[in-house]
């Protein structure tokens, strides 16, 4: 027998076909698992003002509103009550898995305060930890004024209105 005959022999002998069913299987086997597992990696999201690196250090006090536009870009919201204030917000989240809900890991206002020159007063750089709980569907942030202590009951069973 020569060589090429016996190669296509073991080919097509049912131990040389269960060999290559098990070799398919499990490549099927591992391709599965990493598109499985690729399917469940982390994701990160950005949303909002991306700012650019060395963005801040490019703006002193007294610097104008117009190099405040060319540095930073048009500000997400802009105040204008006690002189003219630009806010810069963008927040970041991630999710470690593909079907779970995302988590703020990171939440950013820039604010630049101007005078009234129109020339920058003061920056601002607020995080996570500077915000207050707001409820923007009802526009109400919770008071100290309007909690009740264990006595409130008492107090109002000895009024006499």
């Amino acid at each position: 027998m020569t060589e090429s005959s016996q190669r296509h022999s073991r080919a097509t002998s049912p131990r040389g076909l269960a060999a290559r069913w098990r070799g398919l299987r499990a490549v099927a086997a591992v391709a599965l698992v990493c598109a499985a597992l690729g399917a469940c990696s982390g994701e990160q999201f950005q949303k909002g003002y991306i700012l650019p690196p060395g963005a801040l250090e490019q703006i002193p006090i007294g610097a104008s509103q117009d190099q405040v536009l060319i540095v930073m870009g048009t500000p997400s919201t802009v105040a204008t009550l006690n002189g003219e204030v630009f806010y810069y917000i963008s927040q970041r989240s991630e999710r470690p898995v593909a079907f779970m809900n995302q988590k703020v890991v990171d939440q950013r206002v820039i604010a630049i305060y101007f005078d009234k020159n129109r020339q920058v007063k003061r920056l601002a750089n607020y995080g996570l930890q500077d915000g207050k709980i707001f409820d923007f569907i009802s526009r109400t942030t919770a008071t100290s004024g309007q909690e009740l202590s264990y006595l409130t009951p008492l107090f109002k069973l000895l009024s006499f209105n």
